[in-house]
């Protein structure tokens, strides 16, 4: 037992993953001794992001080991050649966690990829809840004692989770996930020590592997249409990360008593209360329709400063009539109809400006749904 007045306080030297989309994620790059658990679909690309994060981090001057559970090393050489990674990386199929300790002590890498957790064999049958957790603890405690960055890799379950005992998420330093949207592969921090939670990066899929997406609102409005209605540009905010993405909306009639209310990307009970607002407030007929909305491009991002663009977006919907191509709008829409200040705002107008939007509403600039509703229709 020790002091905490005795505690150093200096803060840990990080290294990069030579991918800056990574890095932002990350919260600046990789921490020495910090365990990262990586979650995702089969055949999303956690195997290759890994590959490429290796070859980067080697080249760095760091020995990176990668321990293949899954895969034959003829598998992972394939695959490295395809990528063009260096096929010196050291590979393992050591999976019996006593004999993988003993192995990590004497080899001390500074940089480990474990593909996957659940082929640890830690006390029980692998994949087991028993090996995955106990599996899990060691390696982190000898990350830390060592000093070795780990990166675990987890399957999911149905609902996208890392399949296994939620302890193994409490171990972990950080939990990151990869995950499809569109044409796009996300990758996003559910839990990070060292770094902000929510934080979002962007890649794009190609044979030579995950290419980086620099200007990721240009990407997803690449295809936004010209001159339709319920198409209107949000400034979002995903981590520290300000994005300009579309929402669209789209109204049909039903014979339905119940009309239906579908959301993809955006969370569904902020839509119902904008619906409502909508319907309450601006005395929008909505009883007789269906209310389709939808945040374009495959992203799910559930962020208040969505409902100035979600309830302009229904309106133009129902109405018929399209909004300005350069207006972009950002703000959370109260029950009283009024438009409330959001987290980021500044940042959110940089992005809007950067993106090339000219007219921009948002809080302070206006104070009610319906003031934004007679300047744009």
């Amino acid at each position: 037992m020790v002091p905490l007045r005795s505690v150093s306080a200096e803060s840990e030297t990080r290294f990069s993953s030579g991918l800056s989309e990574l890095d932002r994620v990350l919260g600046g790059g990789f921490v020495p001794g910090g365990a990262l658990l990586l979650g995702g679909e089969p055949g999303v690309g956690k195997s290759t992001l890994l590959l490429q994060v290796a070859e980067k981090v080697r080249q760095a001057g760091k020995r990176v080991m990668y321990l293949a559970g899954e895969e034959s090393p003829a598998q992972i050489k394939l695959r490295a050649e395809r990528l063009g990674v260096d096929t010196g990386l050291e590979v393992t199929r050591e999976t019996e966690i006593e004999s993988l300790a003993l192995l990590l002590e004497t080899e001390k890498p500074d940089f480990l990829i474990v593909d996957s957790v659940q082929t640890l064999e830690a006390g029980g049958v692998p994949g087991s809840l028993v090996s995955v957790r106990e599996g899990t603890a060691l390696l982190t405690r000898l990350s830390k004692a060592l000093g070795i960055t780990t990166v675990l890799v987890g399957h999911v379950t149905k609902e996208g989770l890392v399949a296994g005992p939620k302890v193994i998420e409490h171990v972990v330093d950080a939990t990151l996930y990869l995950e499809a949207a569109g044409g796009f592969r996300i990758l996003r921090s559910n839990k990070n020590r060292f770094g902000p939670v929510g934080e979002l990066g962007v890649f794009r899929m190609h044979e030579g592997g995950l290419e980086e997406v620099a200007n990721p609102s240009a990407a997803f409005l690449a295809e936004r249409p010209d001159g339709v209605a319920g198409s209107v540009v949000a400034l979002a905010l995903a981590g520290e990360r300000a994005l300009a993405l579309e929402v669209q909306a789209l109204a049909a009639r039903t014979p339905f008593p119940a009309p239906k209310r579908v959301s993809q990307g955006l969370d569904p009970r902020r839509v119902d209360v904008v619906l409502a607002v909508l319907e309450r407030r601006l005395n929008l007929p909505l009883g007789n329709l269906d209310i389709y909305t939808n945040l374009a491009g495959g992203l799910k991002v559930y962020d208040p400063g969505l409902d100035l663009a979600v309830a302009l977006a229904v309106y133009s919907a129902v109405v018929g009539k399209p909004l300005p191509q350069d207006a972009a709008l950002v703000g959370e829409v109260g029950l009283a109809g009024e438009v409330r200040s959001v987290e980021g705002l500044e940042r959110r107008l940089a992005e809007g400006r950067r993106a090339g939007f000219t007219k921009l509403y948002y809080p302070g600039e206006i104070r009610r749904v319906e003031d934004v509703v007679k300047r744009l229709l």
